[in-house]
């Protein structure tokens, strides 16, 4: 009996040293990409690059504040293209059936508003912002063995009610970066479906890490867009009316 008490307590030694708690997942996310402290001292990021659409490579630049305001835009044979914006109190992009500027409902303004604890990353501080975070457990990815981490944020609105908001992140076990983040779509033409998003190429950035690889797929499906980023700057000037709806 004492010699099996003995194994039982050794196997679970040697498995409880190896555990990883999904806190000490994340802190070693944010530690090896640059650290809480720089994360938090982020005023906004600007992102410029590719993105591959039937066939041709259009210009993209994607910027993110911590107040909250945003805006992805692209050019197309000239034309600059604002596909999503947010100046903190209103949503707006390019309706690309009439290919005119249009306000957003009051639901998606009001999802953008209740997203607004992501930057720089949902992960900082979460427990603050009174976001929840769970580990599942683990997964392979492509070949590359992950901890499954759910993130419970804020509900978002969806036909004047709330529903849960669900991120689940996957993080590579041997250098805790996300290289896959899956979620369902709750509104809009593309409801019910689950997306991934795929991190890859992280480079780093005046101390922090980017991925400058994002891939976005529907899950299941073979049809994917790639995004491959060129150039990231920290703390970017930007003018408050680039955020602001164009009619």
């Amino acid at each position: 009996m004492k010699k099996t008490l003995f194994i039982l307590g050794f196997v679970m030694f040697v498995f409880g040293a190896n555990a990883q708690t999904v806190d000490e997942i994340i802190n070693n996310y944010l530690e090896n990409t640059g650290g809480a402290a720089n994360w938090a001292k982020l005023s906004g990021v600007k992102m410029e690059g590719k993105v591959a659409v039937q066939g041709m490579d259009l210009p993209i630049e994607m910027v993110q504040t911590k107040e909250g305001k945003m805006y992805m835009k692209f050019s197309l044979q000239g034309q600059e293209i604002t596909q999503q914006a947010f100046d903190g109190n209103e949503a707006w992009g390019m309706n690309f059936m009439t290919m005119k500027p249009e306000k957003s409902d009051s639901e998606t303004t009001e999802n953008m508003k209740r997203n607004l604890g992501d930057f720089p990353d949902p992960f900082l501080n979460y427990k603050e912002k009174g976001f929840k975070a769970e580990l599942i457990g683990k997964e392979t990815v492509d070949g590359t063995e992950t901890f499954k981490v759910k993130l419970t944020k804020k509900p978002l609105m969806v036909d004047g009610k709330e529903v849960e908001n669900l991120v689940f992140y996957f993080f590579d076990t041997e250098n805790f970066v996300p290289i896959m983040v899956e979620q369902e779509v709750k509104y809009g033409p593309a409801k019910g479906v689950t997306s991934q998003t795929m991190f890859s190429d992280y480079q780093e950035v005046d101390g922090l890490y980017f991925a400058f690889s994002i891939t976005e797929k529907a899950k299941g499906t073979p049809q994917s867009q790639a995004i491959n980023i060129t150039k990231v700057i920290l703390n970017p000037s930007v003018d408050d009316a680039a955020f602001k709806f164009k009619d």
